[in-house]
Protein backbone atom coordinates (compact mmCIF):
# COMPACT_ATOMS: atom_id res chain seq x y z
CA UNK A 1 0.00 0.00 0.00
CA UNK A 2 1.68 3.27 -0.94
CA UNK A 3 1.69 6.13 1.35
CA UNK A 4 -0.41 9.48 1.09
CA UNK A 5 1.70 12.68 0.70
CA UNK A 6 0.65 15.86 1.83
CA UNK A 7 2.18 18.49 -0.04
CA UNK A 8 2.97 22.25 1.47
CA UNK A 9 0.24 22.65 4.36
CA UNK A 10 0.25 25.47 5.94
CA UNK A 11 1.89 24.94 9.67
CA UNK A 12 3.38 26.06 13.05
CA UNK A 13 5.84 24.01 15.32
CA UNK A 14 4.03 23.98 18.62
CA UNK A 15 6.67 21.86 20.35
CA UNK A 16 10.07 19.61 19.47
CA UNK A 17 12.37 16.96 20.95
CA UNK A 18 15.58 15.81 19.91
CA UNK A 19 15.49 12.56 18.12
CA UNK A 20 18.36 9.64 18.08
CA UNK A 21 21.63 11.62 16.93
CA UNK A 22 20.81 13.78 14.24
CA UNK A 23 16.43 13.78 13.36
CA UNK A 24 13.40 15.43 14.92
CA UNK A 25 10.14 14.48 16.05
CA UNK A 26 7.73 17.79 16.48
CA UNK A 27 4.07 18.72 16.98
CA UNK A 28 2.59 20.54 14.63
CA UNK A 29 -0.70 22.65 13.88
CA UNK A 30 -1.96 22.19 10.83
CA UNK A 31 -4.29 24.03 8.84
CA UNK A 32 -6.26 21.00 7.76
CA UNK A 33 -4.98 18.25 9.62
CA UNK A 34 -5.06 19.83 12.94
CA UNK A 35 -2.16 18.30 15.52
CA UNK A 36 0.15 16.07 13.85
CA UNK A 37 3.37 14.21 14.69
CA UNK A 38 6.37 14.61 12.47
CA UNK A 39 9.61 13.09 12.05
CA UNK A 40 12.38 15.35 10.56
CA UNK A 41 15.00 13.15 9.28
CA UNK A 42 18.72 14.64 10.03
CA UNK A 43 17.84 17.64 9.76
CA UNK A 44 20.18 18.48 12.88
CA UNK A 45 22.85 17.37 10.91
CA UNK A 46 25.33 20.63 10.55
CA UNK A 47 24.66 21.05 6.60
CA UNK A 48 20.94 20.83 6.59
CA UNK A 49 18.96 23.85 5.64
CA UNK A 50 15.68 22.78 7.38
CA UNK A 51 17.26 23.12 10.89
CA UNK A 52 16.63 27.18 10.63
CA UNK A 53 13.06 26.43 9.66
CA UNK A 54 11.67 24.41 11.92
CA UNK A 55 11.43 26.68 14.77
CA UNK A 56 8.05 27.43 16.67
CA UNK A 57 6.34 30.52 15.56
CA UNK A 58 7.85 30.65 12.00
CA UNK A 59 5.03 30.02 9.41
CA UNK A 60 5.51 27.12 7.38
CA UNK A 61 4.58 25.07 4.62
CA UNK A 62 5.11 21.41 5.41
CA UNK A 63 5.31 18.29 3.36
CA UNK A 64 5.39 14.86 4.58
CA UNK A 65 3.75 11.50 4.03
CA UNK A 66 2.64 8.49 6.36
CA UNK A 67 -0.73 7.24 6.75
CA UNK A 68 0.20 6.22 10.81
CA UNK A 69 0.16 8.51 13.64
CA UNK A 70 3.88 9.84 12.77
CA UNK A 71 4.24 11.58 9.44
CA UNK A 72 7.65 11.44 7.91
CA UNK A 73 8.69 14.83 6.81
CA UNK A 74 9.87 15.15 2.87
CA UNK A 75 10.11 19.18 2.41
CA UNK A 76 9.75 22.70 4.13
CA UNK A 77 9.84 25.77 3.36
CA UNK A 78 8.96 29.13 4.79
CA UNK A 79 5.04 30.48 3.63
CA UNK A 80 5.70 34.04 4.75
CA UNK A 81 8.24 36.66 5.94
CA UNK A 82 7.39 37.42 9.47
CA UNK A 83 8.55 39.63 12.83
CA UNK A 84 10.45 37.09 15.29
CA UNK A 85 9.02 36.94 18.97
CA UNK A 86 11.13 38.77 21.61
CA UNK A 87 11.26 39.43 25.07
CA UNK A 88 8.05 39.20 26.97
CA UNK A 89 6.28 38.60 23.75
CA UNK A 90 7.95 35.21 23.53
CA UNK A 91 7.31 33.84 26.81
CA UNK A 92 3.54 34.97 25.50
CA UNK A 93 4.13 32.75 22.35
CA UNK A 94 5.28 29.90 24.29
CA UNK A 95 1.96 29.47 26.42
CA UNK A 96 -0.02 30.30 23.39
CA UNK A 97 1.77 26.74 21.61
CA UNK A 98 1.28 24.73 25.18
CA UNK A 99 -2.38 25.88 26.16
CA UNK A 100 -3.12 25.19 22.03
CA UNK A 101 -1.68 21.66 22.22
CA UNK A 102 -3.39 20.62 25.05
CA UNK A 103 -6.69 21.26 23.35
CA UNK A 104 -6.22 19.95 20.21
CA UNK A 105 -6.59 16.26 19.64
CA UNK A 106 -4.58 14.60 17.22
CA UNK A 107 -5.91 14.85 13.50
CA UNK A 108 -9.10 16.53 14.33
CA UNK A 109 -8.43 19.77 11.76
CA UNK A 110 -9.47 23.50 13.36
CA UNK A 111 -9.07 25.62 9.99
CA UNK A 112 -10.67 28.47 12.09
CA UNK A 113 -8.19 27.99 14.98
CA UNK A 114 -5.51 27.80 12.90
CA UNK A 115 -6.41 31.68 11.45
CA UNK A 116 -7.07 32.81 15.15
CA UNK A 117 -3.61 31.27 15.84
CA UNK A 118 -1.99 33.28 13.20
CA UNK A 119 -3.89 36.32 13.93
CA UNK A 120 -2.94 35.78 17.45
CA UNK A 121 0.73 35.21 16.50
CA UNK A 122 0.71 38.35 14.38
CA UNK A 123 -0.79 39.88 17.24
CA UNK A 124 1.67 38.95 19.62
CA UNK A 125 4.82 40.62 16.84
CA UNK A 126 3.52 44.31 17.43
CA UNK A 127 3.83 44.26 21.22
CA UNK A 128 1.16 45.68 21.86
CA UNK A 129 -1.14 45.01 24.76
CA UNK A 130 -0.03 41.10 24.80
CA UNK A 131 -2.07 40.18 27.95
CA UNK A 132 -5.25 41.52 26.06
CA UNK A 133 -4.61 39.27 22.95
CA UNK A 134 -4.20 35.95 25.20
CA UNK A 135 -7.52 36.64 26.17
CA UNK A 136 -9.10 36.96 23.00
CA UNK A 137 -6.93 33.95 21.70
CA UNK A 138 -8.06 31.96 24.80
CA UNK A 139 -12.15 32.46 24.00
CA UNK A 140 -11.27 31.33 20.61
CA UNK A 141 -9.70 28.29 21.34
CA UNK A 142 -12.22 27.47 24.26
CA UNK A 143 -15.31 28.14 21.44
CA UNK A 144 -13.83 26.98 18.39
CA UNK A 145 -12.82 23.37 20.06
CA UNK A 146 -16.58 23.31 20.80
CA UNK A 147 -16.83 23.92 24.24
CA UNK A 148 -18.14 27.66 23.89
CA UNK A 149 -18.88 30.18 26.95
CA UNK A 150 -22.28 32.17 27.19
CA UNK A 151 -21.30 35.25 29.10
CA UNK A 152 -24.32 36.97 28.43
CA UNK A 153 -27.15 35.32 30.22
CA UNK A 154 -28.13 34.39 33.30
CA UNK A 155 -30.36 31.22 32.74
CA UNK A 156 -30.60 29.87 36.23
CA UNK A 157 -32.46 33.27 36.71
CA UNK A 158 -33.42 34.05 33.16
CA UNK A 159 -31.89 36.61 32.32
CA UNK A 160 -29.94 38.80 30.36
CA UNK A 161 -26.76 39.54 32.49
CA UNK A 162 -26.93 43.16 33.84
CA UNK A 163 -23.24 45.26 33.70
CA UNK A 164 -23.58 47.11 37.13
CA UNK A 165 -24.41 42.82 39.12
CA UNK A 166 -21.98 40.46 40.12
CA UNK A 167 -21.24 37.00 39.16
CA UNK A 168 -20.10 33.63 39.87
CA UNK A 169 -19.62 30.80 37.53
CA UNK A 170 -21.69 27.48 38.26
CA UNK A 171 -20.57 23.91 37.22
CA UNK A 172 -21.85 24.12 33.76
CA UNK A 173 -19.17 27.38 33.49
CA UNK A 174 -22.54 29.65 32.86
CA UNK A 175 -22.99 32.77 35.00
CA UNK A 176 -25.38 33.66 37.81
CA UNK A 177 -26.00 35.96 40.00
CA UNK A 178 -25.01 36.13 43.72
CA UNK A 179 -24.07 39.18 46.13
CA UNK A 180 -20.78 37.55 46.88
CA UNK A 181 -20.22 37.40 43.06
CA UNK A 182 -16.23 37.96 41.70
CA UNK A 183 -16.91 38.54 38.22
CA UNK A 184 -19.14 41.92 37.47
CA UNK A 185 -21.49 42.19 34.83
CA UNK A 186 -19.57 44.49 33.23
CA UNK A 187 -16.81 42.18 32.28
CA UNK A 188 -19.19 39.42 31.20
CA UNK A 189 -20.58 41.43 28.63
CA UNK A 190 -17.19 42.96 27.93
CA UNK A 191 -15.56 39.75 27.42
CA UNK A 192 -18.65 38.12 25.45
CA UNK A 193 -17.83 40.87 22.83
CA UNK A 194 -14.05 40.73 22.97
CA UNK A 195 -13.68 44.24 24.46
CA UNK A 196 -10.48 44.47 27.09
CA UNK A 197 -9.98 47.91 26.86
CA UNK A 198 -11.07 48.30 30.61
CA UNK A 199 -8.01 46.98 33.33
CA UNK A 200 -10.87 45.98 35.37
CA UNK A 201 -12.20 43.21 32.84
CA UNK A 202 -8.50 42.11 31.71
CA UNK A 203 -7.83 41.70 35.58
CA UNK A 204 -11.29 39.86 35.91
CA UNK A 205 -11.27 37.88 32.63
CA UNK A 206 -8.19 36.95 33.28
CA UNK A 207 -8.82 34.68 36.71
CA UNK A 208 -12.38 33.76 34.91
CA UNK A 209 -10.55 31.92 31.80
CA UNK A 210 -7.74 30.89 34.39
CA UNK A 211 -11.07 29.05 36.44
CA UNK A 212 -12.60 27.86 32.79
CA UNK A 213 -9.30 26.29 31.52
CA UNK A 214 -8.34 24.71 34.16
CA UNK A 215 -12.03 22.54 34.72
CA UNK A 216 -11.45 21.89 31.01
CA UNK A 217 -8.46 20.94 31.19
CA UNK A 218 -9.11 18.50 33.89
CA UNK A 219 -6.42 20.28 36.00
CA UNK A 220 -3.91 19.79 33.73
CA UNK A 221 -1.21 22.04 35.02
CA UNK A 222 0.28 24.48 32.20
CA UNK A 223 3.92 25.15 32.77
CA UNK A 224 4.26 28.46 30.69
CA UNK A 225 1.56 29.63 32.80
CA UNK A 226 3.77 29.25 35.56
CA UNK A 227 6.16 31.59 33.59
CA UNK A 228 4.58 34.18 32.69
CA UNK A 229 3.23 34.63 36.06
CA UNK A 230 6.65 35.22 37.52
CA UNK A 231 7.56 37.64 34.66
CA UNK A 232 4.69 39.63 35.56
CA UNK A 233 5.71 40.02 38.84
CA UNK A 234 8.66 41.90 38.46
CA UNK A 235 7.07 43.90 35.67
Amino acid sequence: MTESRVYLQPAYILRQRSYRESSLIFEAFTRDFGRISVLAKGVRKAKSKAQGLLQPFVPLRLTFLGKAELKTLTDVELAESFRPLSGFALYCGFYLNEVTAAFLHPDDPHPELFADYRQCLSDLQQLGALEAVLRNFELNLIEKTGYGLQLAYDAHHGRPVDPLKKYHLDADLSPVEAMDGIYTGNTLLAMQSRNFSEAEVLAEAKVLLRRVLDQLLHGKPLNSRKVLNEIIKRL
